[in-house]
């Protein structure tokens, strides 16, 4: 309970109830207090009150006179919503007798009218069959009358609209219906296909079709004599009546198809007139290269494949010319070149399949015939424009069991190649050796050589028509890469004694060469398609991690990139042999360097002309004749890794060995100044403009200990300063700016401390 003081009363709430003595002493309080002047308020507050009372006695007496009435018509609607379910539930309840009763009546007429429209059906379809015969005897009957009155065009179409209506039917039950279409469509086509390729071949006959000759020797062709304009006309006439039963020839005719396993890509049937103008050299293909003839020999494949070409080229200006026209004003989409070559492709093909089998297993032949094949298809594609997505003799290679011995005989003979070049005694000169330009890769020959094998391997398989087999030969080029790159490392350990001798860097410029064009073709479109290829073989494999897929994805990785970095490892590795076998003959050369007299040599002013340090001669010599060496052995590139790895060690070993091993005088500072800044750094300024930041640690000690007595005693003192954490004054630069002003930046303060230390010249302070 919560207690309120009301003058010296005390009035209780009830925290748990609506207590209205509370809030009535709570409203008297706040309205009049302990003010007793302010009585005469009563009056208004009153009054207001009352005001207040009788417009909430207004409002409850309208809701209490609303709400019964709301609730009146809501029990009204209730009634009534009954009222009406019920009838409807009566009048529900009345009809579905009624409409039993009806079905019950009605059953025996429905079992008669089933009966009815039963028989009505079955001679709908019999009045129907009867139709499509009669539609079909009708168009007979116009083909007759049609070729009767000689009128073939007409035919013809007719025919064509016979084979159409002969396709509608294809999915009918009525098989003998369909055979009766199929026999009269059968019927008419020969005898219109007899008669019109009889003319075909004839006016085919006046032109001296084909021209087995070079196009110099056609008679008539392309040439015009009195009644070409005659011959054309009838050429055009029946090559249009002849295409008008291309329909009724694909449903009659089954096309000649290779077995399953080649796996050519879907093609439609030849032209018929184009069939009826190819069927003169399909008989010389056969005649000449099956059977027992002189020309069909297995280890000459040349023959029939360039016979082939041949005809194509004897043939495509008359084709283009007189050919295409008719075919373009017809509507046909056909491309009169294409086809004519799609057919003899096709005899190339079942030759192919034919004689494959017979040499599978003679690598002598069997490379032959992929060598000839490769260049047939080469000019077929660039000379006379074949398409890739037709039918070619890719897909005769690309069948299992001839692909994967073309394989085998591809890494056979590379294998021998590789090991011809590597024996050769020329393996390791360069063929530009003796010309500047050419020569910058300084590349040996056996490198080269290599390079160029994989590259006409590339060329021999870039035009295989699936990915999956264009990988299988991106495996083995990968293996050809490395088992070069093993018998290099076997060479190169042979070679590790004269690690500066001339074969070990030809081997360190070969593999540097390899790798090198290796990166420039992982960016080369066509194995960028294959890394796709390989991306999306591989994700469905689940053989990569999901980083390395990404990688491929993103292109951040190639497809070389495994043989590269074996590649790149190698190359440091050699390189870190010249170098540490150079950078031996540097330390022990000076070794009498670092035993100069340091601490007493003149001053720069008691000498006439500076001179180089003998003892500094011998090292320095050395340097020279081995960066002269090297340049002339390696290429530009790898010389380049070379100095930068040699000038990084002698720049350590004089500012660990040297410098801080000794105490310097003024004249010994300026002698080591002298010959670091005008002898050791010039041998390298023929390869960088500015040598000296090559050598941080000797230069920036130089500084150090070449500074003026003032300079150094400031340095000296700041360093102190700020080994000891003291604060800095006002004018007082930190350590760090005060080196980076001298120079300074590659030393630690630690460092300089050290440097200042192996001074000799302090002047005498009294400390």
């Amino acid at each position: 309970m919560a207690s309120i003081a009301v003058g010296k009363k005390e009035v209780t709430r009830d925290l748990d109830h609506c207590d209205i003595p509370y809030y009535v002493s709570e409203f008297v309080e706040r309205e009049l207090g302990n003010d007793y002047d302010s009585l005469g308020k009563l009056d208004s507050l009153i009054e207001k009150l009352s005001e207040n009372k009788k417009h909430l006695e207004e409002q409850v007496l309208t809701v209490s006179s609303e709400v019964p009435k709301r609730i009146q018509n809501a029990l009204k609607n209730a009634e009534d919503s009954k009222k009406s379910l019920s009838q409807l539930l009566e009048e529900e309840t009345a009809l579905s007798e009624s409409i039993n009763r009806h079905l019950l009546e009605a059953e025996p007429w429905m079992e008669d009218l089933d009966v009815l429209i039963g028989q009505v059906e079955e001679i709908e379809r019999h009045l129907a069959y009867l139709q499509w015969i009669s539609r079909i005897e009708e168009l007979s009957d116009s083909i007759q009358q049609y070729l009767m009155t000689n009128n073939v065009p007409e035919a013809a179409s007719t025919l064509a609209f016979m084979a159409e209506l002969d396709i509608k039917l294809q999915d009918s039950s009525c098989s003998h219906l369909l055979a009766f279409v199929r026999s009269t469509v059968k019927f008419w086509h020969k005898i219109l296909k007899d008669k019109l390729t009889s003319d075909f071949e004839e006016v085919l006959t006046q032109l001296r079709w084909p021209f087995v000759g070079p196009p110099q020797s056609q008679a008539f062709g392309l040439a015009a004599p009195a009644n070409a304009p005659e011959v054309y006309s009838n050429l055009e006439m029946l090559f249009c009546q002849l295409l008008k039963l291309q329909t009724s020839d694909e449903l009659l005719t089954k096309p000649k198809q290779l077995p399953e396993k080649y796996p050519l890509p879907p093609s439609p049937p030849v032209i018929l007139p184009m069939q009826i103008m190819l069927n003169p050299l399909q008989k010389r293909f056969k005649y000449h290269f099956t059977g027992n003839k002189q020309t069909n020999v297995l280890n000459k494949p040349e023959w029939y494949l360039t016979q082939v070409l041949m005809w194509i080229g004897n043939h495509s200006k008359f084709l283009d010319d007189k050919i295409q026209p008719i075919l373009d004003k017809a509507g046909s989409s056909v491309n009169a070149g294409l086809e004519f070559s799609r057919a003899l492709v096709m005899l190339i093909l079942e030759k192919l399949a034919a004689d494959i089998p017979c040499l599978l297993y003679d690598d002598t032949l069997f490379c032959h015939l992929v060598d000839e094949v490769l260049l047939f298809e080469r000019e077929l594609h660039s000379v006379h424009g074949y398409l890739s997505s037709l039918p070619s003799c890719m897909h005769i290679l690309s069948e299992e069991s001839c692909f994967q011995r073309w394989l085998t005989v591809e890494k056979k003979f590379a294998l021998q190649k590789m090991d011809s070049m590597l024996s050769s005694e020329a393996a390791w000169v360069s063929q530009y050796k003796d010309i500047t330009d050419v020569d910058e890769m300084k590349v040996p020959d056996c490198a080269e050589t290599f390079m160029t094998l994989l590259l006409v391997i590339t060329d021999r398989y870039k035009n295989l028509p699936t990915a999956s087999r264009k990988l299988q030969f991106l495996g083995l080029q990968k293996e050809l890469v490395d088992d070069f790159r093993i018998r290099l490392t076997q060479v190169m350990k042979e070679e590790s004694r004269a690690s500066l001798g001339f074969r070990y860097c030809a081997i360190l410029n070969a593999v540097n060469y390899i790798a090198t064009v290796l990166a420039d073709w992982a960016d080369n479109v066509f194995f960028l398609q294959l890394q796709q290829a390989e991306l999306e073989v591989r994700a469905e494999s689940d053989t990569m991690s999901q980083l390395q897929l990404g990688q491929l994805a993103s292109m951040e990785s190639s497809v070389f990139d495994d043989m590269i970095n074996l590649l790149e490892r190698l190359k440091h590795d050699m390189l870190t042999r010249q170098v540490d076998h150079v950078f031996r003959e540097v330390k022990d050369a000076a070794k009498l360097y670092k035993k100069e007299r340091w601490l007493s040599l003149p001053s720069q002013a008691e000498q006439a002309v500076m001179s180089l340090s003998s003892t500094a001669c011998p090292m320095l010599q050395t340097l020279r004749d081995r960066l002269l060496q090297l340049e002339q052995q390696l290429c530009h590139s790898l010389f380049k890794i070379f100095w930068q790895m040699l000038a990084e060690k002698v720049d350590l070993h004089i500012y660990q060995e040297i410098i801080m091993a000794n105490h310097f005088n003024e004249g010994g500072a300026a002698q080591l100044h002298f010959d670091m800044s005008r002898n050791l750094f010039p041998l390298f300024s023929h390869y960088c403009k500015r040598p000296e930041n090559y050598f941080k640690h000797i230069k920036e000690a130089c500084i150090i200990l070449n500074l003026n007595i003032g300079s150094a005693l400031l340095l000296k003192d700041v360093l102190q300063s700020a080994s000891e954490n003291e604060p800095l004054k006002p004018s007082q630069p930190s350590a760090t700016a005060a080196l980076n002003e001298l120079g300074v930046y590659k030393l630690a303060q630690r460092d300089v401390e050290i440097l200042l230390s192996l001074r000799a010249n302090w002047p005498n302070t009294g400390k």
